[in-house]
């Protein structure tokens, strides 16, 4: 069975679905906040060209989700599976963003919980990669149980490569 990248998964809070090219106004609506990214590797993915190449890249992954609240349908981030290695049983989650009032509380954690649900029905290991100064992140990681197992390098966009916190989540089979 081949891992489906872009399923539609719906739970109590919000709903993922693929991110399609006509979200581009409504999703950057939501990223277009510099306090959403102003721990994040690219500080700068508010500003229209940056969030242009990454919602190219997020259209072209075909892994990449818009988050939908279910109680008012309004669209509230995105996130994406990224890098599948059947070799190696794994999958990244990563990419990840919440407009500021979802932060802290139960939609982070569902998202994570539809998505993870849904990977280990292909992978044994689930990878997230959160930038090394991204502090909130990286609590949430340790809040959705998920491991700190190195310290690996990622380019994002044109700015040079940035130190990544790698978190692991294995099956729990």
């Amino acid at each position: 069975m081949s891992f489906d990248l872009q399923p539609h998964l719906k739970g109590e809070l919000i709903e993922l679905r693929p991110l399609r090219p006509e979200d581009w106004d409504d999703l950057f609506a939501v990223a277009s906040d510099p306090l959403i990214w102003e721990q994040h590797p690219e500080s700068d993915r508010y500003k229209e060209d940056v969030f242009r190449v990454f919602f190219r890249e997020a259209l072209e992954s075909r892994g990449a989700f818009v988050v939908i609240g279910n109680k008012n349908q309004e669209m509230i981030g995105s996130t994406r599976f990224y890098g599948y290695d059947p070799e190696q049983s794994e999958i990244e989650i990563g990419w990840t963003f919440l407009a500021r009032r979802y932060w802290g509380g139960r939609y982070n954690l569902e998202m994570k919980q539809l998505m993870l649900t849904h990977a280990f029905r292909f992978v044994e290991n689930v990878v997230f990669l959160v930038g090394e100064k991204n502090i909130r992140s990286q609590k949430a990681m340790e809040e959705i149980g998920a491991l700190r197992s190195g310290i690996v390098t990622r380019t994002y966009g044109s700015h040079p490569p940035a130190l990544n916190v790698k978190y692991v989540i294995k099956t729990p089979r």
